[in-house]
């Protein structure tokens, strides 16, 4: 009984520690003023994403054939392409694919790579070697190598199932454009290097004496694995968290570009980009604009990331 109630008062003050710190975090993440600022920009394109059938000015997939190529007026704030249909709105939806993408396959490799690698790291053993084997071969095989073999093989699986229990991802690949192929194909690969991280943290923390006095008290491992290791390796985690968007974003717009991405007439902005490629001498509008946008959503998710890396930086405390 003592030990246990030793161990809740240990938990409330980590608790109302973690509170005092991320106010503290959150303080120094508003005074970076490019972070700051790049998170604004990235609540605007979640939002214009999330309400793209609603504030986009036509569908996506709406074409005018009398009006190819239009340069921007006020019916076409951003031009037409060569099929007519409207840059602007193609913009608009391609924020959807492109910040699903990135934000989709994070979420799933953190899901799966933290876990794994807390126990590989704490526990050791069978787990732990396996884990780091398969990091070496994968390892072997260039990146953007094993991105493609795999989205190419979900490309020609996935309509090919016509029962069983994947039947829901085939019909949830058709319904978002050939989206879950890209994300399960980037989720494959992306966990790997969040396991590697989250194993190395749990390799230096689990002999660390506040680890070795939670077990003297009688806490279990999973006690030990969520309330002592996960809250100390959340920070490195979040911060690679943020470099896996943009890093899933460029994949995607290169699969697209490619013509493994997503399928049309669905847009991203890889695909606009592969589709200005053809005019780019003639209209440059339709590979800048584009580009301008997954540049900007770039760039602001790394001012993001380095705002974070600085506010959840004990060294940083002031």
């Amino acid at each position: 009984m003592a030990s246990s109630s030793l161990l809740e008062a240990g938990a409330a003050v980590r608790r109302g520690d973690a509170r005092r710190g991320y106010r503290r975090a959150l303080a120094r993440f508003a005074r970076h003023r490019m972070a700051a600022l790049g998170a604004a920009f990235l609540a605007v394109v979640l939002a214009v994403a999330a309400a793209a059938p609603v504030v986009a000015p036509y569908r996506y997939d709406k074409q005018d054939l009398l009006s190819t190529y239009e340069a921007p007026d006020a019916g076409h704030l951003a031009g037409t392409d060569a099929l007519g249909r409207d840059v602007l709105s193609r913009l608009m939806y391609g924020a959807r694919v492109s910040m699903s993408v990135g934000l989709a396959a994070t979420a799933i490799v953190l899901l799966v790579g933290v876990p794994t690698g807390l126990l590989a790291g704490y526990f050791g053993g069978t787990l732990d070697l396996m884990l780091m084997r398969v990091v070496d071969i994968v390892y072997a095989i260039p990146y953007l190598l094993l991105v493609v073999l795999l989205q190419t093989f979900f490309t020609a699986f996935l309509p090919a199932i016509r029962a069983g229990p994947l039947v829901w991802l085939r019909a949830l690949n058709q319904a978002t454009g050939g989206v879950a192929a890209i994300v399960l194909a980037l989720s494959l690969v992306g966990w790997l290097d969040v396991a590697r991280v989250a194993r190395g943290q749990a390799l230096a923390l689990r002999h660390r004496e506040f680890v070795q006095a939670a077990k003297s008290l009688g806490a279990s491992e999973k006690h030990v694995l969520a309330a002592h290791l996960l809250p100390n390796i959340a920070a490195p985690i979040i911060i690679m968290a943020t470099l896996l968007v943009p890093s899933f974003i460029i994949a995607e717009a290169g699969l697209s570009f490619l013509g493994l991405g997503v399928q049309p007439p669905t847009p991203s902005w890889g695909i606009m980009i592969a589709d200005g490629v053809d005019a780019i001498e003639s209209y440059p509008r339709l590979v800048i604009a584009p580009a301008i946008v997954l540049a900007a959503t770039l760039l602001s998710l790394n001012f993001v990331g380095d705002g974070l890396r600085d506010a959840l930086d004990p060294s940083s405390e002031r």
